[in-house]
């Protein structure tokens, strides 16, 4: 979440008029993440978050993710869930982006999450995972091996400017993993975004899932990869594996974890930490100045990738196989 797109008092009131919620009385911006512009709106009949759509997410996209939010929804999973306006619309137009009302989840993330948060996030995951399954709508992970490839291509002139080294890793790794990508392995709709910011906590326990725009098709293990990545690191990069190990195990008893994905996990891993890579890379290069956001070092995802890369037993990642 980020604030790249400004709203006038006129642009939110008429915004609101096809809504049935009363005059806005507080409207400010939220100031994490990197892709859409977010207000916290509060009006007289409740809190919402409006959301803007910015130029990086594909308009054609907004419906596979609104529909997938209010599929989730209805499954039981915790997440905003769009409001529809008096004619029935959840997508909207709002100082001139594609934009959407969301209900508003009580909780907070955690900044430096413990074992029991991973614990917790492991059984939440795993149970969007299985209530992805019923959802009959697909869409294509935009950061296969070849999608990683061009969207390197679009920034590699520059890289060499964050570090001298990091245009051969980079290489090197996108050859690696097209010649060892695994075929086959368990599919499904994954989150593929899920970091702390994105998973709300109220008394320790999980109060919602939110931010569902990378969300897409593909190997399930990839999404345990990334939430690997993003929760299971300490602050000097080492990872920790009692978190790892209560995440892993926690999601297997909802979503039994199958041999061939815990064998794959090595390399999904360093797929999932050159992604964050690049993303990053992309961020700190071309970010506006202005822009209220906070730009995250692409380097600590270096430093994850060497890690994967010295994997050879995938039991080293703490999960425990009955």
């Amino acid at each position: 979440m980020a604030v790249y797109t400004n709203v006038s008092d006129q642009q939110l009131n008429d915004f609101l008029s096809t809504y049935d919620l009363g005059a806005p009385k507080s409207f400010k911006g939220i100031a994490e993440g990197v892709e859409n512009t977010n207000f916290l709106l509060e009006t007289e009949k409740g809190r919402y978050i409006l959301t803007l759509y910015e130029k990086r997410v594909n308009k054609n996209d907004l419906p596979f993710f609104l529909d997938l939010i209010e599929h989730l929804s209805n499954s039981g999973i915790i997440c905003p869930t769009p409001i529809h306006d008096q004619d029935g619309n959840s997508l909207l137009m709002c100082a001139g982006r594609p934009a959407a009302l969301f209900t508003f989840l009580d909780g907070m993330s955690v900044r430096w999450p413990t074992a029991h948060h991973c614990g917790e996030l492991g059984k939440s995951m795993a149970e969007f995972h299985q209530s992805g399954l019923s959802y009959k709508n697909t869409r294509a992970n935009s950061f296969t091996i070849e999608g990683m490839q061009e969207f390197y291509e679009a920034i590699e002139g520059d890289v060499h400017s964050i570090d001298p080294n990091l245009v051969t890793l980079i290489e090197n790794e996108l050859k690696f993993l097209a010649d060892n990508w695994p075929s086959d392995l368990p599919k499904g709709i994954i989150h593929a975004d899920l970091f702390p910011d994105n998973v709300f906590f109220l008394n320790d326990q999980v109060s919602g899932l939110i931010d569902f725009y990378f969300a897409c098709t593909d190997f399930l293990i990839l999404d345990i990869a990334i939430t690997l990545n993003a929760w299971c690191f300490e602050k000097d990069v080492s990872y920790n594996v009692t978190k790892a190990s209560r995440l892993l195990n926690a999601y297997s008893k909802t979503r039994p974890i199958q041999p061939e994905e815990l064998e794959a996990l090595p390399i999904i891993a360093r797929a999932a930490a050159l992604r964050f890579l690049l993303t990053r890379t992309n961020d700190w290069l071309v970010t506006n100045e202005g822009a209220l956001v906070a730009k995250k070092d692409p380097m600590e995802y270096v430093r994850k990738l060497k890690f994967h890369q010295s994997i050879t037993n995938p039991g080293s990642y703490g999960f425990k196989s009955n």
